[in-house]
């Protein structure tokens, strides 16, 4: 079951909501609704789910209705129309006291300005979500303790924001909203007012604060290139519509239509796309079953230059190449393992292409992927590579 689910969301600001609402049903735009209501469409029937340990990324220009959206998950507004469920509970449904539960244990927030009271130390800082909450002293010393040393500011609980650089109190509020142990963590435009280098640490400082915790993330920003390096999935939005959810793959690779594949074109394809996404099915011979004579008539098959060789595992051993293989029937050597190669260049499957691209102009044969115990997944052959890194959203694998 999902963590985090919408059903249908819509959320219009102005009066007289129904006939907006009809409006929508008509299929008018936000632009038609606004010329002839006087309303603003900030969400448009919004429908997605958010796995439990997924960061789930929301990403849109300004006034696409991201932030709205968000602000809809943890009902700090009222939809117009559709419901939103916080691990299969209905938020509509609950009153104040049974919404406040909610937030208090199930939803965590962390903000663009980053919201510290500045006569307050990092540690009562980090500690005053439970403060409200009604925990003692000590338990939530210990527990904001703990949150601080997780995002590295162990060293500075006794300090005072003030005395802190802004990537280490935006570390301040995630390490707050980290200490209430919230099932879902929102994000909201969080990084977006530090500067470049700073967002990239806290970026990767998220990257790797997420493969412990295994946090349900949502997470707020108009930045692709920052949706693209954290998300699993993103939802991408226009107008108050989403557009498109997927994989950052999937948004680079099959844009769902012209504002996508234009919103996506820029894009370093090098830095996303990886091993796997690339690969091409691999010919190959059985190291105990083929012999120089096989390997020659496979390779003039299929008009190449060399061939892998694996064992019955599809574990690799090496290559041959065709003079090689030539010469072998010449002198009549049957044994392939006479003139097997193995100086042949590996990577695994989650290899970025950025770093596959300097390779593949360094080796005369394909790069082999192989995965777990040498097992050969399939090659990558420089039309491939090419191919990836034009701009047209397709990946040429028989190149």
């Amino acid at each position: 079951m999902a963590v985090v689910e919408a059903k249908n969301l819509s959320k219009i600001f102005g009066k007289n909501i129904g006939q907006s609402i009809k409006m929508l049903d008509q299929g008018m735009t936000k632009e038609e609704i606004l010329k002839k209501t006087g309303n603003t469409v900030g969400v448009n029937r919004a429908s997605f789910s958010v796995e439990e340990g997924e960061i789930f990324v929301i990403m849109g220009l300004s006034g696409s209705g991201k932030s709205t959206l968000v602000r809809l998950v943890n009902r700090l507004i009222d939809p117009s129309e559709g419901s939103i469920l916080i691990d299969g509970k209905e938020l509509a449904t609950l009153d104040k006291k049974a919404l406040r539960q909610v937030r208090r244990e199930k939803l965590g927030m962390v903000f663009q300005q980053f919201a510290l009271f500045p006569h307050r130390t990092i540690l009562q800082n980090a500690g005053f979500g439970l403060e409200v909450q009604g925990v003692d002293k000590a338990e939530r010393e210990k527990r904001a303790e703990e949150s601080l040393k997780l995002v590295g500011l162990g060293d500075y609980m006794h300090q005072k924001p003030g005395q802190l650089s802004g990537g280490m109190q935006q570390r301040v509020g995630l390490a707050r909203a980290l200490a209430n142990d919230p099932k879902v963590l929102l994000m909201d435009e969080a990084f977006s007012a530090l500067d470049p280098l700073i967002r990239k640490e806290m970026q990767d400082e998220l990257i790797d604060l997420q493969s412990t915790m295994k946090k349900t993330i949502i997470f707020i920003t108009h930045d692709l290139d920052e949706a693209l390096r954290l998300g699993d999935r993103i939802a991408l939005m226009k107008d108050g519509v989403i557009v498109q959810i997927g994989t950052p793959e999937e948004i680079l690779m099959n844009p769902a239509n012209d504002y996508v594949e234009k919103f996506v074109e820029d894009v370093d394809r090098s830095k996303i796309l990886t091993a796997s996404h690339i690969m091409k099915r691999p010919e190959t011979i059985n190291i105990d079953k083929h012999g120089p004579r096989a390997a020659l008539e496979r390779m003039r098959k299929e008009g190449i230059s060399s061939i892998l060789v694996v064992d019955e595992k599809r574990r690799l051993q090496g290559y041959v190449t065709a003079d090689d293989a030539s010469e072998a029937r010449k002198k009549e050597v049957s044994d392939i393992k006479k003139i097997l190669k193995t100086d042949i260049l590996k990577v695994a499957p989650d290899t970025p292409m950025q770093e596959i691209f300097s390779m593949i102009y360094d080796t005369p044969i394909p790069i082999a992927v192989v995965g777990d115990d040498n097992r050969l997944n399939g090659i990558i052959v420089r039309g491939a590579v090419l191919a990836a890194l034009a701009n047209d959203g397709e990946v040429n694998m028989d190149a």
